[in-house]
């Protein structure tokens, strides 16, 4: 795997290509759609396509963050926590496949850079983490990992609810 004329090999390699996969399978599930359905809730919940889309490249912004400054940076940045899943006036789907796509780059370019995987942080103070422990740059990929396949599933969900569409089956 070669990013700016790096070649990336061994783990972290591993670790890229299967976030790759699983960003294409979170972008094939909006191939071919509007804005319009892109922000159409088909279930329950406030859940729509362009706001998977958002949540998970804000995610992954806000973990990246973290591997690089731990808490405190990752905790820089304000989260929209009612907008972040779902299209809010004004935004594109097409505007944010491209910020999605440059979290995406940014955290390529990180995982190729970054002198060691096994550096860590402690997590930040919040009831879903246990107290007094720190994940490593490699746990933090692991989580990003987890985190854009489990929303990727959802996405499917929500697409075939949508117009019948299946992507992942």
């Amino acid at each position: 795997m070669t990013i700016q004329d790096k070649t990336i090999t061994g783990e972290r390699a591993d670790l890229l290509q299967t976030l790759a996969r699983h960003r294409g399978f979170l972008r094939q599930t909006v191939d071919g759609l509007t804005d319009e359905q892109a922000a159409r809730r088909t279930t329950v919940s406030e859940l729509c396509l362009g706001g998977l889309i958002k949540h998970v490249a804000g995610v992954e912004q806000g973990w990246m963050r973290f591997a690089v400054g731990g808490a405190e940076a990752m905790q820089s940045e304000p989260v929209d926590w009612e907008g972040q899943f779902r299209m809010l006036e004004g935004e594109t789907l097409a505007g944010l496949l491209d910020a999605y796509e440059r979290v995406a780059d940014r955290t390529d370019e990180l995982v190729a850079t970054l002198p060691d995987l096994d550096a860590a942080h402690p997590l930040p103070e919040a009831p879903w983490f246990e107290q007094g422990v720190s994940w490593s740059v490699r746990r933090v990929l692991l989580h990003v990992i987890a985190e854009t396949s489990q929303h990727a599933g959802h996405a499917d969900i929500i697409r075939e609810a949508l117009d019948g569409a299946k992507t992942m089956g």
